[in-house]
């Protein structure tokens, strides 16, 4: 790096950025002055991460009594940053001082991992007690596996998925309250989850003006996880595989996806790809938040890990890559309802023994909770649908069930045991304790 360019890229930081409007997320409240150890904000390309990071600095600017010479703010998808080093640093630093007097007190660092040796260079840096940190990252097992190891102790994450339900009302400006949810404004708050199923909450995706628009950048998102988050960082030479695993998840999503029937549907079609191949992409997708993987309900790790996953899309706009929306909207609320107990932090597990109930909460060291997700309750479904929580429960002990629809709201008493019925997008809009208890 020449310290010319160092110099443009910070002074272009302090001249010429503005932080742009913003649609605040669901966040908890960050003191940044009280900050002690390395915050990283963790999630997949285009969620929102480089403006949640906007967010914390108009924090600090407008209500913190700070000043923008005390901030320092860096974008390492910066090409004129391509060649950035921990030898640059030291650099980096120098141009600021040059330009502002002083060090910076806060370092907002936007796409770290393109760092080499990041860890380390976060490790020195929060060392020196001098700053206060915040990064961000789009792969997930990047960051958990250094902070394994050089940052331990000294990290903690902020997972920014897309939008959620109420981030997108906020957005779309769709005021309610909780008791307006009881009046005609359900209906446009029911309309506007219809448009939230469909097209997913990646914030440039919501406020594109056209179907065509939303689904130019869905298809440029798709792209750059295969090319640059997968095929360039693993050097890949299956190709083929990658792209037909990934059409396969937009077609299959919600269901159990297995590495033995999906290797089965290569050699059916003469291509060849192995277990371990399979294996591997799964997990490299996972790493780049193109999917959430739950696992099967087990206290045993080793049988976790030999049955096969539940695989859901990470947003549900993605969905529109594959089949129409009325061929798979039972699949999509019930990928809506795994994006939002990942957003909240859930461990969750599906359960499968003689019936299936789609989700099984652990908190601690137990299952606390059964959620079963259909498009609608009927004389043909609810029988297998109530069953497949009962069965959850007489297996794991679970204390609570609920019932999530597209619309339905009420209650349904199984063998004494009281199940509440709630519309999913009303479940989105509440805090899990008030609609579960």
């Amino acid at each position: 790096m020449t310290r010319d360019a160092l110099l443009t890229v910070v002074a272009e930081w302090l001249e010429e950025s503005r932080v742009p409007p913003l649609v605040p997320r669901d966040c908890p409240d960050i003191d940044l002055d009280a900050l002690q150890r390395v915050l990283a904000v963790v999630g997949p390309r285009r969620s929102g991460k480089t403006y949640f990071l906007y967010q914390l600095i108009g924090s600090l600017l407008e209500g913190g009594g700070h000043a923008k010479e005390e901030i320092l703010f860096v974008d390492f998808e910066d090409y004129r940053l391509s060649g950035f080093s921990s030898g640059d640093v030291e650099e980096l630093f120098a141009a600021f001082h040059k330009l502002t007097g002083r060090l910076p007190r806060f370092l907002f660092l936007d796409e770290v991992q393109h760092v080499p040796e990041w860890s380390r260079i976060l490790r020195t840096l929060h060392n020196r007690g001098q700053f206060t940190i915040v990064v961000s990252g789009s792969n997930s097992e990047l960051l958990y596996r250094e902070v394994a190891t050089e940052l331990r102790g000294r990290y903690e994450h902020l997972l920014m998925l897309p939008f959620s339900f109420g981030e997108y009302l906020r957005q779309q400006e769709v005021s309610f309250t909780p008791a307006s949810l009881h009046t005609a404004a359900r209906g446009t708050v029911a309309a506007a989850f219809d448009d939230y199923l469909r097209h997913g909450g990646f914030p440039e995706v919501v406020v594109a003006a056209t179907p065509g628009e939303r689904r130019k950048l869905l298809q440029n998102y798709f792209r750059t996880i295969f090319y640059k988050d997968i095929l360039e960082r693993y050097g890949i030479k299956a190709r083929h595989l990658l792209e037909g695993l990934m059409s396969d998840l937009l077609e299959t999503f919600g269901e159990r996806f297995s590495i033995s029937h999906f290797e089965k549907q290569l050699k059916d079609h003469g291509l060849p790809g192995s277990k371990r191949t399979i294996s591997n992409y799964l997990h490299y997708l996972e790493e780049a938040f193109f999917i959430l993987v739950n696992e099967k309900f087990s206290y045993s790790p080793r049988q976790r890990i030999m049955n096969p996953k539940k695989v859901y899309l990470t947003d549900t706009g993605f969905a529109a890559l594959g089949r129409p929306f009325s061929e798979n909207r039972g699949k999509l609320l019930e990928n809506a309802v795994a994006i939002e107990l990942s957003r909240r932090g859930e461990e969750a597990y599906y359960f499968a023994g003689r019936n299936e109930c789609d989700f099984v909460l652990k908190r601690g060291r137990r299952a606390s909770e059964a959620i079963q997700v259909c498009w609608e309750l009927t004389r043909r479904n609810e029988k297998r649908e109530i069953a497949g929580l009962a069965e959850a429960r007489r297996a794991l002990g679970v204390e609570r069930g609920l019932l999530l629809t597209y619309a339905e709201r009420g209650q349904r008493v199984v063998d004494g045991w009281e199940v509440a019925v709630l519309p999913v997008w009303e479940w989105l809009l509440h805090a899990e304790s008030e609609v579960s208890g």
